[in-house]
């Protein structure tokens, strides 16, 4: 098995570039001090620090390319968040945080193995990662995208997702020649057919959709990667 990169101290991110695509995304792209390279998947804990000690982290997928100088990651501002909407409302260019990562090992892409990914909502984001890594090595074949969201302006990336040729399915409104509805196991079928690993990644619901979609495309559940996260909105 492949060396996965692990950083298992606590670091400084410093905040080069910051956009806010919409009133529930901040990306932000930190300059990691003695950064540990990532591999497509990983993740970074971001921790916040009150004037008082207390203290709240949360987890959140790369979307920058492993040879990108900065780490990029994609926020969704979740309701009653403690993280999330400090990130979005108040961080600014220059502002320093803690992280730690790169993290995790399970959910990292070998470049060998032929792949689908299904992400939901913000839960595209390691996948973003995936594919710039494809793009940038030339190795796009092996990896297939599919991405859903209840409308397109929730769907971080997308501009990005549908330039790769992912298949974009939204549940609220149409897309292109596609009436707005969830997956259908036909389009499921016709990406995986031929891969060896499916990644997911999305809310609790969500993973155990996209689990039964992927099943009945012939992925066994030996060969499906998770990541799951909690309430969305």
């Amino acid at each position: 098995m492949t060396s996965v990169p692990v950083g298992r101290s606590w670091t400084t991110g410093i905040v080069r570039e910051i956009e806010r695509p919409t009133d529930q995304l901040v990306k932000i792209r930190f300059e990691v001090a003695d950064r540990t390279p990532h591999r497509p998947g990983q993740h970074y804990v971001v921790r916040l620090r009150a004037p008082d000690d207390y203290t709240a982290q949360r987890s959140y997928s790369i979307a920058s390319d492993p040879d990108d100088p900065l780490v990029e990651i994609m926020v969704e501002v979740l309701p009653r968040g403690e993280v999330s909407p400090f990130l979005h409302e108040i961080a600014e260019v220059g502002d320093e945080f803690e992280l730690r990562g790169p993290i995790g090992r399970w959910f990292v892409w070998n470049d060998d193995v032929p792949s689908i990914c299904i992400g939901g909502g913000s839960g595209v984001v390691p996948f973003v990662s995936m594919m710039r890594y494809a793009q940038r090595t030339g190795i796009d074949p092996r990896l297939r995208v599919i991405a859903s969201a209840q409308t397109r302006e929730r769907l971080p990336y997308v501009d990005e997702l549908e330039s790769y040729g992912a298949l974009v399915a939204l549940t609220r409104e149409n897309h292109h020649d596609r009436v707005a509805a969830h997956i259908y196991p036909d389009e499921v079928k016709a990406l995986a057919f031929g891969a060896q690993r499916a990644y997911v990644c999305g809310s609790v619901g969500f993973v155990s959709f996209a689990g039964r979609i992927l099943g009945d495309a012939g992925i066994s559940d030996e060969n499906v990667r998770v990541e799951q996260f909690g309430p969305s909105a």
